[in-house]
């Protein structure tokens, strides 16, 4: 099911424009760049079907969230060498509760010293704070990288 006006669901049914395009997806997965200033690099995993809480999510889908973050994660550490990966959820739009997704951002010494040393949730907010969105030729090139080290694994 989708949700118009959902963003999850308007990018994945082609509503909006979907920087980079698809890297990934399983059975019940969806793997792209993350929409918005959280840098080159960061992936967002969300169920196909509109989910707002992790407690509707099936047995299926469950089954398969593991491996996939994991192997999301390996990916992005490949491909960028940071000193560690945030794996986080997120789900709110506004202060609603929205499709939720988890968010796979490779983290570096750099990144942390442009912004003052935050690191974790800190850090997160601190880019959404500053608004700068990545280079659109930097994410295309990524997620054609990105799509390349899935399709090795295969």
């Amino acid at each position: 099911m989708s949700v118009e006006g959902c963003l999850a669901c308007d990018l994945t049914d082609g509503r909006l424009p979907l920087p980079g395009g698809r890297v990934h997806e399983t059975q019940h997965w969806l793997v792209e760049h993350c929409v918005g200033p959280l840098g080159v690099g960061t992936l967002l995993v969300k169920p196909r079907r509109h989910v707002v809480h992790v407690a509707e999510l099936d047995d299926a889908e469950v089954k398969e969230l593991g491996s996939l973050l994991q192997r999301v994660a390996a990916v992005v550490t490949e491909l960028t060498h940071p000193e560690q990966v945030y794996v986080t959820l997120w789900s709110h739009a506004d202060a609603v509760p929205g499709h939720i997704h988890w968010v796979v951002q490779p983290v570096t010494a750099a990144r942390m010293a442009e912004h003052g040393g935050l690191h974790g949730a800190r850090i997160q907010v601190e880019m959404f704070d500053r608004r700068v969105e990545p280079p659109a030729d930097e994410v295309e090139a990524f997620c054609e990288h990105a799509r390349e080290a899935f399709a090795h694994d295969a």
